[in-house]
């Protein structure tokens, strides 16, 4: 059950040891402080505001995080001093509730970040709102909820001048391990290509409107090129292995995927440490010498389909080696530790890199068919319902119901679901083990202290690996929190797990009432990849290398929002197994396709241009109108054109590459885009006969 298994799922730790230890000095430090000093109140406002700020300290540019974390700080300390200066009026907290609510909840089109600014926002406002002040009195707490968040910037902007290029090192080595794991195993076509996120967050660091100034950039960015390049070569290798005839080939890859994977690891070792990637000469040997075979392989004793993968095998390791050797050249040089001597230019910022600008965002997504509008709707009109009920009941801590439901309500029904679920699951854990905790062993000032340290490094740890444990050690954190205000555990242990309780429910039902389905959207987004993946393999005939960037950024994006939507319909329920099949089916074989024409943008950059122009751009022409008829079919849900033709076309193109022949780097070409095509073919042919049954059967 997909539900079930996103409850159990337990994610890989990302979050470095450091980050965690600097976000706990920065919560329990003022606080220990203030105990010392007897002003605790003022301890517990900048550990409460470094606690709201904590997961704005996120990878990046330092330039980035520091505005992101500033933006938390201030939307926080705002936040606070609204919800103590209207909590004593009933309807004017309210009407604040709505708006924070509506606001809060659009700040989700901006991305995740943003969004968790304006759940910060939220939470703060409704519960400062339950211990209303006089304005006068208000401007100190949210002053000092605001220098709570200004401390732990301080502490993670430390190292900016000692470490000025840290995030960028650190971002490319993690790219070049995940790439070393992809090359070590054989990855399913049918998926989308590694590494994906990791490169769009490399791209975004490197070109991004809040990148690091200074000569050495340019450096990282010709080490990330080559990484791109690099990935292309071990895709296409990789595709060839599965249709590798030969043995002696198909023993030969996986050695050089290996050497490939280990020279990766030490430019990762090299530039995490800043130092020369020594350690890769030994890769590349053992590569080269894997390689020495397969070059004098009697290509004349194959059959004619394995002389032509082992002509295209060839090409691309040797382009993949000598990719290689330039990586770990550029490495070398993006690796010192000083400013480099070298001659920068401020690359032209890809189209698809440009800052967007937010208002334009958020005025896009105010329509109802925007789920960042819907959403901010619900969220809205949940919180202040919440807060109205809340305060009508008289529930002691009624605010828990409120920040609950502004936690638990996600844009898509399985988060929401299953993050209500864990949410109650892990603050009745909290609660029980907290209590029992300061019962019988930590009474004293000093050893709360210690147990909030580490309750606050665990919850920064495993928030992001299992929610329902994040949750448990932050109603620990909470608890611990109140009780330097006197507040016993024990008292309002019932009133915070019915009010958890009570919040989740709310949100599911929110949900339940005014959905957004993902059944209504998945094909659209489908269709969006589809164009996207067009327009990528035109591009791979151009001439511009600045076009297949930018292109290649836009399929990545067009990918990721087709892979998330295809997940939410899994999640739902009551799901259609027809329409997940289909939904499935097509982004499978689209990504064969992708993996086809990344293979061919791959033998490009090696072989240069492509005989047979003229035939090769009419099949591209066709390929082109075929998927963008595929994405039409989708979107009106109509039967798909059948694929007979563009196979014809394929084996015509196949006789006019084997004709314009003449040398042997074209042969190579020639043999590339012969494999390629027919793997292009059968892709798009795949896609249609899917679609066209998938209307047969619903018009029946």
């Amino acid at each position: 059950m997909p539900l079930l298994q996103t409850l159990l799922k337990l994610k890989p730790r990302d979050v470095p040891i450091v980050v965690a230890l600097r976000n706990t000095a920065a919560v329990t430090l003022p606080l220990a402080l203030g105990v010392a000093t007897n002003h605790l109140d003022i301890g517990l406002g900048i550990s409460a505001g470094a606690l709201n700020t904590m997961f704005s300290d996120q990878p990046g540019p330092y330039r980035l995080r520091m505005l992101r974390m500033l933006a938390a700080a201030g939307a926080t300390g705002v936040s606070a001093f609204v919800g103590y200066t209207l909590g004593g009026n009933d309807v004017l907290i309210a009407i604040a509730a709505l708006l924070w609510g509506i606001g809060g909840g659009l700040l989700v089109a901006l991305g995740t970040d943003a969004g968790r600014i304006g759940l910060i926002s939220i939470i703060l406002l409704v519960v400062t709102a339950a211990y209303p002040r006089a304005p006068a009195e208000a401007i100190g707490p949210a002053i000092l909820f605001f220098g709570g968040g200004l401390l732990l910037t301080l502490f993670a902007l430390a190292a900016w001048p000692l470490q000025r290029y840290r995030p960028e090192r650190t971002a490319l080595a993690q790219l070049c391990r995940g790439l070393a794991a992809s090359a070590r195993r054989r990855d399913d076509a049918s998926q989308a290509p590694p590494v994906t996120q990791a490169l769009t967050d490399v791209e975004n660091l490197l070109h991004g409107a809040y990148r690091a100034r200074g000569a050495a950039m340019e450096a990282f960015r010709v080490v990330a090129e080559l990484i791109e390049r690099i990935r292309l070569e071990l895709l296409a290798l990789g595709g060839l292995e599965e249709r590798a005839n030969d043995s002696e080939l198909r023993s030969t890859l996986p050695r050089l995927r290996e050497y490939a994977a280990r020279a990766l690891d030490a430019i990762a070792a090299a530039l995490d440490a800043a130092a020369s990637p020594l350690a890769a000469t030994a890769a590349l040997e053992g590569f080269d010498a894997a390689l020495a075979p397969l070059d004098v392989t009697d290509a004349g004793a194959l059959d004619p389909h394995a002389r032509r993968t082992l002509t295209i095998a060839l090409a691309h390791a040797h382009a993949l080696g000598g990719q290689l050797r330039a990586a770990v050249r550029n490495a070398d040089f993006a690796g010192s530790r000083g400013e480099l001597r070298l001659d920068a230019y401020e690359s032209r910022l890809p189209r698809s890199l440009r800052p967007r600008n937010a208002l334009a965002i958020l005025r896009a997504n105010l329509r109802l068919s925007s789920i960042a509008f819907r959403h901010a709707i619900r969220l809205g009109v949940c919180l202040a319902l919440a807060v109205v009920g809340a305060r009508m009941a008289g529930l002691s801590h009624g605010y828990w119901i409120p920040m609950t439901t502004a936690i638990v309500l996600k844009p898509d029904f399985a988060s929401t679901f299953s993050f209500g679920l864990l949410r109650v699951i892990g603050t009745l854990a909290g609660l029980a083990l907290t209590t029992a905790l300061l019962h019988f062993a930590f009474g004293s000032d000093a050893a709360r202290i210690v147990l909030l340290a580490v309750l606050c490094f665990g919850f920064r740890q495993l928030t992001t690996m299992h929610y329902g444990l994040g949750v448990m050690l932050l109603t620990g954190l909470i608890v611990v929190l109140l009780t330097f205000e006197g507040i016993s555990p024990g008292e309002t242990m019932l009133a915070r797990a019915v009010g958890t309780g009570a919040g989740s429910a709310l949100a599911l039902l929110a949900y339940l009432v005014w959905p957004t389905w993902e059944r209504g959207r998945v094909r659209a987004a489908l269709a969006d990849m589809l164009d996207a993946y067009r327009r990528y393999f035109l591009a791979v005939l151009d001439d511009d290398t600045r076009v297949r960037v930018d292109v290649r950024g836009l399929t990545r994006s067009a990918r990721t929002n087709a892979q998330a939507s295809l997940d939410r319909l899994r999640g739902e329920p009551r799901s259609d197994p027809r329409l997940v099949a289909v939904a499935e089916g097509v982004f499978a074989n689209a990504n064969r396709f992708l993996r086809a024409a990344m293979a061919l943008e791959a033998i490009r950059q090696t072989s240069g241009d492509v005989p047979a122009r003229a035939e090769v751009r009419f099949f591209a022409g066709r390929v082109d109108a075929q998927f963008a008829g595929l994405a039409q079919c989708l979107r009106e849900h109509v039967p798909a054109a059948s694929g007979a033709a563009l196979r014809a076309e394929q084996q015509t193109l196949s006789v006019a590459l084997d004709a314009a022949v003449v040398t042997d780097a074209q042969r190579t070409t020639a043999a590339a885009w012969i494999d390629g095509s027919d793997r292009i073919t059968d892709s798009v042919n795949t896609i249609a006969h899917l679609l066209s049954r998938d209307a047969a059967r619903a018009s029946g």
